[in-house]
C-alpha cells in the first residue's frame, strides 16, 4: 500500500487522558519554526538522547525542506497549534534492512504521562504495518526505563541490551537497549509497496 493512502487516516484529532484536544498529522515544510520552538523547549536532559543538534536551526530547516515521507515519517501532536510532541517512522528503501522500520518518540515534560507517546506510537505502527514492513525496531539508553515501559506495554520486546555502548551529546556512556516489535501485515497489504 502506498504511504500517500495510509495516511489519509492522519490528520485528525483525538483527546489525551487528561482531557486536552489535540491534533495529529505530518510533518509539513511551513513547521520549521513550530519544531524548532519544540526541541528548544525540550529540558537538556533530553537532548542528550537525539542523534541529531535538533535545536540548531540548519538541522530543522534540512528537515522541514526535504520532506520524504517514504523514507522519515515524522508525526506531530500539537495542542493550540503548539508541538507537544514528535514521533518518527524511519525505513530504508532498500538493504538487508528494508523490512525494518524504525521509531523514535519525544514528548515536552508537561504532557507526558497523558497517552500521547503511546497514541503516536499505534499510528506509526499501523502506518508500517500498512507500508508493509515486517518489523519495527526502538533504540534507547539504559536509563530511558519509562519510555522502555511504554514500548513493552505496546507489544515490543527487549532484544538487546550493551553495557557502556554509546554515548551521549557529552560523551557519557551509556547502555544501549533495542527493542523489537514483530508485525502481523495484513494479507491485503502484503507484497504491495
Amino acid at each position: 500500500m502506498s504511504l500517500e493512502i495510509a495516511l489519509r487516516d492522519i490528520g485528525k484529532s483525538f483527546t489525551s487522558e487528561d482531557g486536552s484536544r489535540m491534533q495529529l498529522r505530518p510533518l509539513k515544510a511551513a513547521d520549521e519554526s513550530l519544531l524548532l520552538t519544540y526541541f528548544r523547549s525540550l529540558p537538556s536532559g533530553d537532548l542528550m538522547f537525539f542523534k541529531h543538534r535538533v535545536t540548531n536551526p540548519e538541522v530543522i530547516r534540512d528537515w522541514c525542506t526535504n520532506i520524504d515521507l517514504g523514507k522519515t515519517l515524522p508525526l506531530l501532536a500539537l495542542e493550540q497549534d503548539a508541538v507537544v510532541a514528535v514521533a518518527t517512522l524511519h525505513q530504508k528503501l532498500g538493504g538487508w534492512k528494508r523490512h525494518i522500520g524504525s521509531i523514535r518518540v519525544s514528548v515536552l515534560p508537561s504532557h507526558r504521562q497523558k497517552g500521547i507517546a503511546a497514541r503516536l506510537v499505534r499510528e506509526l505502527v499501523a502506518l508500517a504495518q500498512m507500508s508493509g514492513l515486517q518489523k519495527l525496531e526502538a533504540e534507547f539508553i539504559g536509563k530511558q526505563e519509562g519510555a522502555q515501559k511504554m514500548f513493552a506495554l505496546l507489544g515490543f520486546i527487549h532484544l538487546v541490551r550493551l553495557e557502556d555502548y554509546v554515548q551521549d551529546m557529552q560523551a557519557i556512556t551509556h547502555d544501549y537497549v533495542l527493542m523489537g516489535l514483530d508485525l502481523q501485515t495484513d494479507e491485503e497489504y502484503a507484497g504491495m509497496g
